[in-house]
């Protein structure tokens, strides 16, 4: 790989351009497929049993919607401090954060089901503490907020996306030092947003219990699955042909050692929560615990603990399995399914009180917006570089050597 003029590096054009009638430009009619066989099959299914529709739906929807925020934060970070080793990277993690807008859509089933989920939905009843939260727990207040956090976020994945591709086109380097300056107050309104909506959409299914950090719980949770997925999706692509001499170990070695680092991060918020509930050890709080610590969920919140933090905690602190793909490939993969698992174990026992349970109407929504959401991913990756190609800090990337 040689150096073009003006310092950036001069690489193969189809190495970083999927053309039309390659086997990665077919992705996202794939992926809309399965998505809309998905969805029709969820919908049929919905009738026999529209509650636990509602929450199958929810838990798919958290999964993939956690996945674009993730790579939200990542360009965000990436922008605030100049990093230059994560350039090659970085439009996977825009072209991730650019299906947000899809997800005010995938929202309107969970719209649908706001009455099955939410038990404070029609009113608080004759419950004194739901009265008392009232002025926020209500359907108008709760659906402005909803709209409030996907116009705040599909904005900021829009404005970013939408000058990183100019800037292919033009070079302008000043592009650059806009988004760097507008990332400071874009992670404000991410932190605010993010944090609420995962107390909108989970916290309160059990709207009598509370937790001043289940925000960060989630945010942590949802930077766990977005390096995994860039992992997997840099891996397919070079498997398929592209980012070659773009994307190299040095690479997947920082981008394991920041999926280490919130698989971490994840188990300390997990567990200062844990620990301060069960030290209080007031009813208010604890009530959240009970219902994960006895039965079947008490099994399932051990092989949570387990394989979402002992085993990779183990498996990735070694820098030779960092720079192992299939090891790393698995370890992402696993961290995937651990992450959804997670989603199920924060949602589900307010349904399924006895255990958790997998049926055909988890796995349609599963299908329905993970197709929709990989559709959504493709149709990104095929409509610019799969990297920003005039970045000013783009040979920095591909020069230096991580590993």
């Amino acid at each position: 790989m040689s150096q073009a003029r003006g310092g950036l590096p001069d690489i193969d054009a189809a190495a970083i351009s999927i053309p039309e009638g390659s086997g990665a430009a077919r992705v996202p009619w794939i992926g809309a497929t399965i998505g809309l066989v998905g969805a029709a099959l969820w919908t049929a299914l919905s009738g026999s049993d529209p509650k636990q529709a509602a929450f199958s739906w929810l838990v798919a929807f958290l999964f993939y919607l956690s996945l674009a925020l993730g790579g939200m934060f990542i360009v965000l970070v990436m922008f605030a401090t100049k990093a230059g080793w994560g350039v090659a990277v970085r439009r996977l993690s825009e072209n991730l954060m650019a299906t947000l807008p899809v997800f005010a859509l995938l929202f309107v089933p969970v719209r649908w089901g706001a009455p099955h989920l939410y038990s404070w939905w029609s009113g608080p009843g004759e419950d004194h503490l739901l009265k008392a939260k009232e002025a926020y727990l209500n359907s108008g207040f709760f659906l402005l907020r909803a709209v409030v956090y996907f116009v705040v976020w599909s904005g900021i994945a829009l404005w970013y996306s939408g000058r990183s591709a100019r800037q292919d086109a033009t070079g302008d380097h000043a592009l650059s030092r806009r988004m760097t300056a507008a990332s400071g107050p874009a992670l404000i309104l991410y932190a605010l947003t993010v944090s609420f909506a995962a107390i909108d959409w989970i916290m309160v299914l059990d709207p009598h219990w509370y937790s001043t950090i289940f925000g960060v719980y989630f945010f942590s949770g949802a930077l766990v699955g977005a390096f995994a997925f860039l992992v997997i999706a840099a891996m397919a692509l070079q498997s398929a042909g592209y980012l070659r001499h773009v994307v190299h170990p040095g690479h997947y070695h920082d981008l394991a050692k920041l999926l280490f680092a919130f698989l971490v991060f994840w188990a300390y918020i997990g567990f200062s929560q844990y620990f301060l509930i069960w030290y209080g050890n007031i009813p208010e709080e604890t009530i959240w615990y009970r219902e994960r610590l006895h039965g079947g969920w008490g099994t399932f919140s051990l092989v949570l603990a387990l394989g979402h933090f002992v085993i990779p905690f183990f498996a990735l602190m070694s820098r030779k399995m960092k720079l192992t793909p299939p090891v790393l490939m698995a370890g992402a993969l696993w961290m995937l399914a651990m992450h959804y698992a997670d989603l199920v174990w924060c949602v589900m026992p307010n349904l399924q009180h006895h255990g958790p349970s997998f049926g055909l109407l988890d796995l349609s929504a599963l299908l329905g917006v993970g197709g929709i959401f990989i559709a959504a991913f493709g149709w990104m990756l095929r409509r610019r570089k799969l990297i920003p190609a005039r970045d000013p800090r783009l040979a920095e990337s591909l020069s230096l050597d991580h590993a």
